[in-house]
């Protein structure tokens, strides 16, 4: 693996911590992305533990901020020369209708065009380090997503239980476009669902999120089996020429029919692009 550099966001806990430590193990150079600079550091020290001799690091941004995702990205390519393996994991599920410094609503803005933004911003890197990897985490929560042509983003927070699916199909239907636009250029665009697993996932939501996170922990997985599939796709050569599919269980799964919908996948494509274009104005006439 000598060479071989992930970079993974989300990484401060969860799945996404543990994923970090064993690649880190394995001997990746890893790039891990948290909000929190101290928890950072500590995710850091758990990996350089592994003493696996990869090259470790951390970067420090909110991705649900358009701002915050550009600065990471120069900071990335200012610093490193070579992106083989894009891990997008960052997510969280909001219980209030609540928006993002950009006036997204949350949870897409975290969900969504956190992966939309960082993903575009590295993707010219990504494809001159072909054969590269992006794997996006997404979740069987997208079942039960009521999006449409008409309405492919949400604008609020009605209902946590759909925002939140729709977040997650939007992921499916980013990967299957991504794919399509990257056919023959030697990068693979995969996602996957990791299982319900035991984190404090819905902390952020105060009482009611402990609440939620007591409930769900007793039917969930742990983070160490959570993260197989993260792994899996992110190492394995049995998938190294597969794109476009979505993963469970470290084996190919059925998604829903709509997040193969290539209209809809389009159109939030394009949705997604007249989203930013009009955040950058907004932000070039701020400065």
């Amino acid at each position: 693996m000598e060479g071989k550099r992930v970079l993974l966001t989300g990484a401060t806990a969860g799945i996404g911590e543990v994923a970090a430590i064993r690649l880190s193990a394995m001997g990746y150079d890893v790039v891990i992305v948290g909000r929190n600079e101290q928890r950072c550091k500590n995710t850091l020290q758990k990996m350089k533990a592994t003493q696996g001799q990869g090259d470790l690091s951390y970067l420090v941004a909110d991705l649900s901020s358009r701002e915050e995702v550009l600065k990471l990205a120069r900071a990335y390519k200012e610093k490193f020369d070579r992106l083989d393996i894009l891990i997008n994991n960052a997510g969280a599920v909001f219980f209030d209708d609540r928006r993002s410094v950009d006036g997204i609503e949350m949870t897409w803005a975290l969900n969504h065009f956190g992966y939309f933004w960082l993903t575009n911003e590295l993707l010219e890197l990504i494809r001159k380090n072909a054969p590269a990897r992006i794997i996006n985490v997404s979740s069987d929560a997208h079942h039960r997503s009521r999006l449409s042509a008409e309405r492919c983003i949400d604008k609020s927070n009605k209902v946590p239980y759909f925002t939140y699916g729709n977040s997650k199909l939007a992921n499916l239907l980013f990967t299957t476009e991504l794919a399509r636009r990257l056919e023959g250029s030697g990068v693979t665009v995969n996602a996957l669902h990791p299982g319900m697993v035991a984190t404090n996932f819905g902390a952020n939501n105060g009482i009611p999120g402990r609440v939620f996170n007591l409930v769900t922990g007793i039917f969930s997985i742990t983070c160490e089996e959570g993260a197989k599939t993260i792994l899996y796709l992110a190492t394995s050569t049995d998938v190294e020429s597969i794109t476009g599919k979505y993963f469970y269980k470290e084996r190919q799964s059925n998604p829903s029919t709509i997040s193969l919908d290539e209209f809809l996948a389009k159109r939030l494509w394009r949705k997604s692009e007249e989203e930013t274009i009009a955040i950058d104005r907004a932000r070039s006439v701020s400065v």
